[in-house]
């Protein structure tokens, strides 16, 4: 089953990831047409020059929207709309814009009866998470959620050691993610504002949603406070945010997160998760380092992320290495996870292809259903702490880090901790 995609977003994580990857899978006949829209036709140049992107695939396309001979200068704010439109029933849209944009266009996406693949986090609130589950169930779509993470092999042998009983029960953990300085001066200086979102909602959740993925445990509080600063264009953001999550069992997790790794710095960022376990008269423990992974790279000129010479090259995540065929090919837990998203897709299709067209909605909604069960790829139905989490953090770090609460119930909701 050959499924068409449409890339609503031309950014770095457009570039890094998600192109590359839906390049890979059109070389295997899964992906067929690959189109990718923008606000202007700026980053689709960029795409579409690529060094990186010619070499590993040098006999691959995409189709740009807005074209690449439009003037850079002009805008197309609803372009993707009419992209989406123009798509036959039940393709794939992926959708990697701002955060508070993601609410917007995977309901467009889903109302025009196309899966969705959305980069993390799904949204900004709550409400809408259990609207877009609502929306999907009834049109018997699927909606993907990109915590890659969760397809690290080291997080997979956490899971099932935790699920074994062999670490105890989780009580204490660490994690941090800085991002590179250099990203200040990208496109994040348009959006990455205080009245938007901040490093704990950004990248944060990436190690919230592991805990929650490895152990199963509930948030039940978030308190996060941010440090601001200015980006090059005069907009204010938090540049550093430092977040503490309480689960329903008690255990605690510290949360470090910034736009600050140094970009002389060796590794591509900094991150790390820690985690400490209560058993039978012993103590259990995981620990990744997931900054560097045991490979080092020393570089004649600054060819290495952010510039630097010296580098911990993670062979983990994403690269694009030599293989039996043409150009390169894309390899990596982050490449699996935008996979494991299209494969379901065109699973479900290819298992409802021919039904009757009641019976074939049904049926898809029996087969998402079950990959919200099996709880790897992360959904609106088994990975919405995340939205509340999110809530809660957005509440708290306006407030200057009170504590705030998330209430489990028939309608979930977050609210500020009364003392």
């Amino acid at each position: 089953m050959t499924i068409d995609v449409t890339v609503v977003g031309g950014g770095m994580i457009t570039h890094d990831l998600l192109l590359p990857s839906l390049f890979q899978m059109q070389r295997s006949g899964t992906v067929g047409t690959i189109n990718v829209c923008a606000l202007d036709c700026g980053p689709l140049k960029t795409l579409a020059q690529s060094p990186i992107m010619r070499e590993a695939f040098p006999e691959q396309t995409f189709v740009a929207h807005p074209g690449l001979s439009e003037d850079p200068a002009k805008t197309f704010p609803g372009l993707y709309r009419d992209v989406i439109a123009a798509m036959k029933p039940r393709q794939v849209v992926v959708v990697a814009m701002p955060d508070q944009l993601h609410n917007e266009v995977v309901t467009q996406a889903l109302n025009a009866n196309q899966h969705v693949l959305c980069v993390k986090p799904l949204v900004l609130k709550y409400d809408h998470t259990v609207e877009i589950e609502h929306l999907a169930r009834d049109k018997g779509l699927f909606v993907g959620v990109e915590y890659h993470k969760r397809f690290d092999r080291r997080s997979l042998m956490a899971r099932h050691q935790y699920d074994l009983g062999h670490l105890g029960q989780f009580v204490m953990g660490e994690a941090k993610m800085i991002e590179p300085y250099y990203y200040r001066a990208s496109n994040f200086q348009n959006w990455f504002t205080c009245d938007r979102t901040d490093p704990f909602v950004y990248v944060g959740c990436h190690y919230v949603d592991l805990v929650s993925f490895i152990t199963r445990l509930r948030p039940v509080e978030v308190s996060v406070q941010g440090v601001k600063g200015r980006f090059p264009n005069g907009n204010e953001g938090y540049m550093w945010a430092h977040g503490r999550v309480k689960y329903e069992n008690g255990a605690l997790l510290s949360v470090t997160d910034g736009l600050g790794y140094p970009d002389a710095g060796a590794g591509a960022n900094e991150q790390c998760l820690e985690m400490f376990f209560e058993g039978p008269g012993k103590t259990g423990m995981v620990k990744h380092d997931d900054q560097d992974r045991g490979v080092q790279h020393c570089y004649l000129d600054g060819v290495g992320a952010g510039g630097s010479r010296f580098n911990f090259v993670s062979p983990d995540f994403f690269r694009l290495v030599p293989w039996q065929g043409p150009g390169l090919k894309a390899v990596g837990y982050g490449f699996e996870s935008v996979a494991a998203t299209i494969d379901t897709v065109a699973a479900i299709e290819a298992a409802t292809a021919g039904l009757p067209v009641a019976e074939a909605i049904e049926r898809r909604r029996q087969l998402c259903q079950d990959v919200d069960a099996r709880g790897l790829i992360a959904t609106p139905a088994n990975s919405y702490i995340n939205e509340l989490v999110v809530e809660a953090a957005r509440l708290s770090i306006v407030n200057d880090g009170l504590p705030a609460r998330i209430v489990y119930g028939e309608k979930s909701r977050v609210e500020l901790r009364v003392y």
